[in-house]
């Protein structure tokens, strides 16, 4: 299994792709540029979404469902929207197909909508025009929706899970009477998306806002989470938009007030989707291939017998069951792979392979010593330790393969940040990739030079930390403070 890996060190891009393939996570599919997720991928992204959706509905926030389809006319009524989503929009312009003698099925020309409908790229715009016959008054508000959903961008260069046509996502969209309200939402939004990252995706991430440059078409501020991957590259894991009444006014969304005066609702929208996936790969797993975080493996504990006979497996299943009970009963997911087709060798790769984080081993031997033998698939490291009280033991075990990840993840980004106070320095420094602080001097045409000169754009304005005044690298000129600059995926 692994030995079909290309080394990170040889080739990290082809062995991002080797293991997505290889750890049945996703495949191509013959629709150009979309994927299929395999069952152990939407496995993974199911954890995703049950512990955010959770989280979400701890926040307040209800699930809903709009349409796929949003007429043409709706984008243009808010111009930056439009602008910023034109050139990734798939337009539907017939409803019907029939039979041709000569090219055997073709569009049906008298089928032509009288509308066209763009295949939504992102839902604010049929939305808020939903939310126009929703909210009257300010007993109304706040809002607080999410959607669970597809999306499609028409993306010219496709990579499975970071960038497709068509993915997955959740969108949230919330409406609120006063300016400080949906601020608040956004930044809360934004704080649970980090904790998310970094609780269950064992992510560390770094918080921001956006350039004007880099902001959410429509958008009046986009936060974000930034994380740093193992090749260096930075990766926006999730956004986060304060509106403004922008998508209020372009829909004519009013309510009335505690002062009986009508007013536009300020607005959020935020959203997280499968790129998580690929986040996941490429911040934790090596060349013997996939390292899940626990919090979010579907199979978190494997047992794999080592049996010559079918009275040993029969043995060797009854002395770990009391053990595969307990696990359950703390919500551990646990499986005693008895498969007599294979041998524990292929099952060992297999399982190491696709990640599972806690691996035990029993033969008979081990029933006599009253042992099973443990192997952790972060550091592939075994230990032979006595049944008594094991289910207690790869609880704690599972926690601390969750920190430690975390930890090793929090090093990288560590090792591979650092300050620059030159131009110079930092064309020198951006080759070997990682996350740049350097000063900047708040201009988009400096921003695009930096961007068209090394390919590195400014990832964000950190919102935690120091925030000394110095001059920019580039120009010289006065800054407010470090920006963080990375060549990015």
């Amino acid at each position: 299994m692994a030995e079909l890996l290309t080394k990170r060190s040889t080739d990290y891009a082809q062995w991002y792709n080797d293991l997505v393939l290889k750890a049945d996570l996703a495949e191509h599919s013959d629709v150009r540029g979309c994927m299929v997720i395999k069952p152990h991928g939407y496995a993974i992204w199911e954890r995703m979404q049950q512990a955010l959706d959770g989280m979400f509905k701890a926040t307040g926030h209800v699930n809903a469902y709009f349409p796929l389809f949003i007429p043409k006319s709706y984008l243009a009524k808010e111009a930056s929207h439009v602008e910023g989503f034109a050139k990734e929009c798939a337009v539907v312009t017939h409803y019907r197909l029939k039979s041709d003698p000569v090219h055997g099925v073709i569009v049906d020309p008298e089928a032509k909508l009288e509308e066209e409908l763009i295949i939504r790229p992102t839902s604010e715009t049929i939305i808020w025009n939903t939310y126009r016959g929703w909210i009257k008054s300010y007993r109304d508000l706040p809002l607080l929706i999410n959607q669970w959903a597809n999306v499609v961008r028409w993306e010219m260069r496709t990579r499975l899970f970071l960038r497709t046509a068509e993915f997955l996502w959740q969108e949230g969209h919330t409406a609120h009477a006063t300016k400080e309200e949906a601020l608040e939402e956004t930044r809360r939004m934004l704080d649970v998306y980090a904790r998310f990252a970094e609780e269950w995706m064992a992510m560390p991430v770094i918080k921001g806002v956006k350039t004007a440059s880099e902001r959410f078409a429509g958008a009046e501020e986009t936060y974000c989470i930034e994380a740093l991957m193992q090749d260096g590259k930075a990766l926006q894991a999730g956004t986060s938009h304060f509106l403004g009444q922008n998508f209020a006014k372009a829909f004519d969304v009013l309510f009335t007030n505690k002062e009986n005066k009508q007013e536009h609702v300020w607005a959020t929208s935020w959203g997280v989707s499968t790129r998580l996936m690929g986040a996941l790969i490429l911040t934790h797993s090596d060349d013997h291939g996939l390292i899940i975080p626990p919090k979010l493996a579907p199979l978190q504990v494997v047992v794999v017998p080592i049996a010559k006979s079918e009275e040993q497996m029969a043995a060797i299943a009854a002395y770990i069951e009391p053990v595969l009970k307990a696990l359950r009963a703390k919500g551990i997911t646990v499986k005693l792979d008895d498969d007599d087709t294979r041998k524990p060798g292929w099952k060992f790769a297999a399982h190491e392979f696709k990640g599972c984080p806690v691996r035990i081993a029993i033969g008979p031997r081990d029933m006599e010593n009253g042992t099973v033998e443990l192997a952790r698939r972060d550091t592939l490291e075994k230990q032979v330790i006595e049944v008594i009280d094991l289910a207690d033991k790869i609880e704690h075990l599972l926690q601390a393969i969750q920190d430690n990840l975390y930890q090793k993840a929090l090093a990288m980004r560590e090792a591979g940040t650092r300050a620059v106070d030159t131009y110079d320095e930092f064309k020198d420094v951006i080759e070997a990739g990682g996350l740049i602080l350097a000063h900047w001097d708040g201009t988009p045409e400096t921003e695009a030079r930096v961007k068209e000169e090394t390919k590195a754009t400014i990832r964000c304005i950190p919102l935690d930390g120091e925030r000394t005044p110095g001059r920019c690298m580039v120009t010289g000129k006065p800054s407010a403070g470090r920006v963080i600059f990375a060549r990015a995926y």
